[in-house]
């Protein structure tokens, strides 16, 4: 699994913290937003419970998998 990058960026006369092209809410500050995203980031990691998953692929098929609780991505915080 590869790692999931939290960025801290200026958004909408504010600051946000994005992952791929999606935004989190706007804060006040970069500290606000950098503590959000270390937040977010830190709770990324935490293990869950082994759940049974299913999904519709972009073929509009569907399939069903086991989703192990311990298989979480690393993540960090950029800016």
């Amino acid at each position: 699994m590869g790692t999931i990058h939290y960025e801290v960026v200026e958004h909408e006369d504010g600051w946000t913290y994005k992952v791929g092209d999606v935004f989190s809410e706007r804060y006040a500050s970069h500290d606000e937003a950098r503590a959000a995203a270390e937040r977010a980031a830190a709770e990324q990691m935490l293990p869950g419970a082994t759940e049974d998953i299913e999904y519709q692929d972009e073929g509009g098929d569907w399939h069903e998998e086991i989703s192990l609780g311990k298989d979480r991505p690393e993540t960090d915080v950029m800016g």
